[in-house]
């Protein structure tokens, strides 16, 4: 045995290899020290007599689904190697075969993946024009691929799609292979194929057909978003602490099903650039908000759906268990009504679109698996009583023969007058008779001694023995024809796998688009109207996200205009803790939220269509990276001034700052001077430098604006509210006051300024 698993060892020596041994999978020498460090469980050794034991350890069989994903998630690769062939049949070692591997883009397993967040396997490949790019989550069958013109882009459709795992040719230079192990927390993978399909068909070694058709990456149709903007707008997780709640995301998810909490997840990282698509949603949302009790209805039929993507998905590719398949046919039980629903209202053509493929699988699968079955798909318990006469007369035989021998244990009793004697089972002897030291002497002389213990002795009879064959016979026909007939369902309901993953495709949309609606409508958000110009009107606009937080002043909204008429470039000062980043990151997600098609947290807004959302707050998040916070500033605005365009937001809270205050103010107006003049873009600008509002005396697009507060008795009160102008103190005093600095140290600060503004020296 130990030389079939060095065998097979010797094929995998990159991964951990599980190997079935009976009910448990087992691991061997390194894998198994290693394996039982990292699974917490214990390290048992293998012929402990021997001078070279061999370490070991091991988990159940049936059980295993966890311990490969802890393996996975300490960033392993595992090798599944199983019996393929019955043990009761084969001659010598069983033959035994890796029938999957194991790696973070390929995991199917319902437990170990996050519901709500797809699960991608990417594959890169260099061109001589740039980079191809193949994304596949195999536990959906969603596929992409395209091509990718610079570096740049290629990291930018990444940080879009978040993959699991990225497979690297080994021309990818040094430099960028470390980019990628820096910016993702992806397991990279030198791949020795041109492409994802072969390293799929090596892990997988089965079908992969549920694979959907390739669409394209989402250069040109959607919004390009940076790693930088996506952070900094909070859009998925938050700034602090990497949560879920207090992002975008979290606000808006209001979604009922898991494939439509994916759906909406990638909705948001890939804002809409055509106004047909963005004014569908907004269409959908809306006719969901005017009929509240088909939104109601809607909602709540799809609560009761479970995550047909992916239960289609471990369907197609054979690793589906009985409870899968009856969640199957409860999330397909309300379908034909929300089908009905959605063809009167006439949403995204949902009706339409939604495949009539659910009453005869659902009939299938209720006629024919029990209703609440057992995990494993060997142990028997699965089917239903009635299906077929075959396995009702093998229960019938396995039930009466155990009911025999119970009475061959009575009958025993009363015939010798052993009232302890007991039937056992055991998987080495079968049943056999057990009667204590006490009674030995009261032991027939047709008892046929089996095994001798230190309390007992166990004998067996032939007729004991006639039966056991009878009830042992019919158990093992009983599970092998309950397997095969769970098999050939779910072969069955494998014909229908693309009707399948059509259906959840629609269902995700109107749980997405239904989510939109609630939100919306428990927020008092607006329609926006997304035009062509360059228009950027918000009237009372709010942070979705702040506005929401639990403070002692009530969110104060504000206005903003952008344009060619209002100027394109808004020179913001203020204080800090005034508000200004409150403002500009409410307008930039304000955008995004109407790219998607959502409503917005507004009195009224129209939005001239931004093709990219540029955002340029912060740097300590980078200093990990061994970057400055110069460097940093520096090198996200040059990316802002490279790329941006005439119909690009800009966000830019303070710049400059990072190093002399000379050279600073330098950067920061010649920056300020290129976006107004040459790059023309839509920029809301924050500065403490206020030298910069001199701007707007010689550049028509610059228009200053200033977050208003008041001072009272040398208090100041912050007042939230955006105005036109510019201010002339930056009040950095006074916070430092708020902030509990001492009060010798303010005073002493009040002094230096004061002789600075006289031009004194100190």
């Amino acid at each position: 045995m130990l030389k079939q698993y060095a065998l097979i060892k010797a094929e995998h020596p990159d991964s951990i290899l599980m190997y079935r041994l009976g009910d448990f999978y087992e691991m061997f020498f390194d894998d198994a020290v290693e394996s039982s460090k990292i699974l917490g469980i214990t390290l048992t050794t293998r012929n402990r007599n021997d001078p070279n034991p061999v370490p070991l350890c091991g988990v159940p069989f049936h059980a295993v689904e966890p311990y490969i994903a802890k393996l996975v998630d300490a960033g392993k690769r595992v090798a599944i190697c199983d019996q393929v062939e019955d043990p009761a049949t084969a001659k010598g070692v069983v033959k035994r075969e890796v029938t999957r591997l194991v790696t973070p883009g390929v995991i199917l397993d319902a437990t170990t993946l996050d519901a709500k967040r797809d699960n991608f396997l990417a594959a890169v490949e260099v061109k001589d024009d740039g980079y191809d790019l193949a994304v596949v989550d195999i536990s959906t069958g969603r596929h992409e691929a395209g091509g990718c013109s610079s570096w740049g882009l290629l990291i930018e459709e990444l940080t879009r799609c978040e993959p699991r795992e990225i497979l690297i040719p080994t021309s990818i230079p040094e430099g960028h292979r470390q980019e990628l192990a820096i910016r993702f927390p992806a397991m990279l993978q030198t791949s020795w194929s041109d492409g994802v399909m072969a390293y799929l068909e090596q892990t997988q070694r089965g079908s992969i057909r549920h694979l959907q058709e390739v669409r394209p990456l989402g250069g040109g149709r959607t919004m390009r978003l940076d790693e930088v903007t996506k952070r900094n707008l909070e859009l998925v997780t938050t700034l602090q602490g990497e949560e879920r709640t207090g992002s975008l995301l979290g606000l808006l998810d209001r979604t009922k099903t898991a494939m439509g909490g994916r759906l909406l997840r990638s909705w948001i990282l890939s804002p809409l650039l055509r106004h047909e698509e963005i004014a569908g949603r907004l269409d959908a949302v809306e006719a969901l908000m005017g009929t509240p009790a088909t939104l109601a209805t809607l909602t709540e039929s799809l609560a009761a759906v479970y995550d047909l993507e992916r239960i289609a998905s471990r369907v197609a590719m054979g690793t589906a268990n009985a409870r899968d398949c009856v969640a199957l046919a409860r999330s397909l039980e309300p379908v034909p009504a929300m089908k009905a629903l959605l063809l009167d209202l006439r949403i995204q053509n949902a009706g339409l679109r939604i495949q009539d493929c659910g009453e005869d699988i659902r009939e299938r699968i209720t006629r024919t698996l029990v209703d609440d079955p057992p995990i494993g798909l060997r142990d028997g318990g699965i089917i239903r009583d009635g299906l077929s006469p075959e396995l009702d007369e093998l229960r019938k035989i396995a039930h009466h023969g155990k009911d025999v021998i119970a009475g061959i244990e009575a009958k025993e009793r009363e015939a010798t007058g052993i009232s302890s004697l007991k039937v056992r089972f055991n998987k080495v002897f079968g049943y056999f008779l057990e009667v204590t030291h006490t009674h030995r002497d009261k032991v027939p002389h047709h008892y046929i001694r089996k095994q001798t213990l230190v309390g007992a002795e166990r004998y067996i009879t032939p007729e004991l023995k006639e039966y056991e064959e009878k009830v042992l016979g019919a158990e093992e026909k009983m599970l092998a024809l309950e397997y095969r007939l769970f098999c050939e369902l779910r072969d069955e309901i494998a014909t229908c796998v693309r009707r399948l993953q059509q259906t959840a495709r629609v269902l995700a949309e109107l749980d997405a688009l239904a989510s939109l609606a609630v939100i919306a409508r428990d927020s008092g958000y607006v329609r926006p109207e997304v035009v062509d110009d360059m228009t950027l009107e918000i009237v009372e606009g709010r942070h979705p996200i702040v506005e929401r937080m639990p403070m002692q002043e009530r969110f104060v909204p504000n206005d903003v205009m952008i344009g060619d008429a209002e100027g394109r470039l808004m020179m913001i000062t203020g204080p800090n803790m005034a508000g200004k980043s409150t403002v500009m990151r409410q307008v930039a997600l304000i955008c995004l939220m109407a790219q998607i098609g959502s409503y917005v947290p507004a009195r009224r807004a129209r939005i001239g269509l931004v093709d990219r959302i540029f955002t340029r707050i912060g740097a300590a998040d980078a200093l990990a990276r061994g970057q400055s916070t110069f460097m940093v500033e520096m090198t996200e605005a040059a990316v802002i001034l490279r790329e941006a365009t005439r119909r690009s937001l800009v966000i830019i809270d303070e710049i400059g700052r990072g190093t002399s205050t000379f050279d600073g103010l330098a950067i920061a107006w010649a920056v300020a001077e290129d976006l107004a003049t040459r790059v023309k873009a839509r920029t809301l600008f924050a500065t403490h430098y206020h030298e910069l509002t001199e701007l707007a005396d010689t550049l028509p697009a610059v228009h200053n604006f200033h977050i208003a507060v008041r001072e009272e008795k040398g208090e100041i009160i912050f007042l939230r509210r955006l105005l036109p102008g510019s201010t002339p103190h930056s009040f950095g005093i006074h916070v430092a006051k708020l902030a509990g600095l001492p009060a010798d140290v303010i005073s002493r600060a009040n002094h230096v300024l004061k002789e600075l503004e006289r031009g004194k020296p100190l």
